[in-house]
């Protein structure tokens, strides 16, 4: 989501509210895992919206991005240099594509968010690259994450990997905290920043870097929604929905 959104105080969720979230948690990433399968060559995003609604209302659930600030469809699938946000159309997938699809599902009052870069068909040396490093970046990203850890040591992180990777973050989007509502408190920059705050047991939120083989701005098409790459460069991004434990961090979008 963009940056500035978020202010406030991160909740502190009990059991009965980490039930819920692990619940739509849980289902965002089952819907997650069967829209990948129709990333294939031919196949048009809207035929994965499609699938995603149907499959989200029969689990007794709402698909969270579904008229959500007037977004048109219920979920997001951005390709090649949309960097997010992409709105699902009757473009069929050709080979060589990288698709992100992002799905959010509200369940029993509680939001679970996630997404996922897909190869469709035969991706090039530097696209199975940059999915690569990105979905890296993300399992190392909450590999950090623990009881009293700063928050900026998320973006942090990110910034020396893009260096080391020769990649670039897109900076225009954050995580964010995440439960009965879609956006919170605490925002999770993904990149180098002095943002005050530290993580607590209980809190839930998402981190979602999206990285860019080219350079990291961006700009919005007319539609308001889908962001691009200015230099027209691939990007990739992956997200969880994660909790704060006594010892660590558990994911609930597994």
């Amino acid at each position: 989501m963009p940056a500035g959104n978020t202010l406030g105080t991160p909740e502190i969720k009990n059991a009965e509210q980490l039930e819920h979230m692990r619940a739509s948690g849980k289902l965002a990433a089952q819907i997650l895992r069967e829209c990948g399968k129709l990333a294939l060559v031919g196949k048009t995003t809207d035929e994965i919206d499609t699938f995603a609604h149907d499959s989200i209302i029969a689990n007794n659930a709402y698909p969270s991005p579904l008229r959500y600030a007037g977004f048109p469809k219920s979920i997001c699938t951005s390709i090649n240099n949309v960097a997010c946000h992409g709105i699902p159309d009757d473009r069929q997938l050709a080979d060589g594509d990288i698709i992100n699809i992002d799905v959010t599902v509200y369940k029993n009052g509680y939001h679970g968010d996630c997404s996922q870069t897909f190869l469709v068909g035969n991706v090039d040396e530097s696209g199975r690259f940059l999915v690569d490093a990105t979905r890296d970046c993300l399992d190392k990203c909450i590999a950090l994450c623990g009881p009293d850890v700063p928050f900026n040591e998320i973006g942090n992180y990110i910034q020396k990997f893009c260096q080391q990777h020769k990649l670039d973050t897109v900076a225009a989007f954050i995580g964010h905290g995440i439960g009965s509502y879609f956006h919170g408190p605490p925002e999770i920059y993904h990149y180098e920043n002095d943002m005050p705050g530290r993580m607590q047991p209980g809190m839930t939120f998402t981190i979602e870097p999206i990285l860019s083989l080219g350079d990291g701005d961006i700009g919005l098409l007319k539609d308001g929604w889908t962001a691009v790459t200015l230099d027209d460069s691939r990007s990739a991004q992956f997200e969880h929905t994660i909790l704060i434990t006594d010892t660590g961090a558990e994911v609930l979008t597994q």
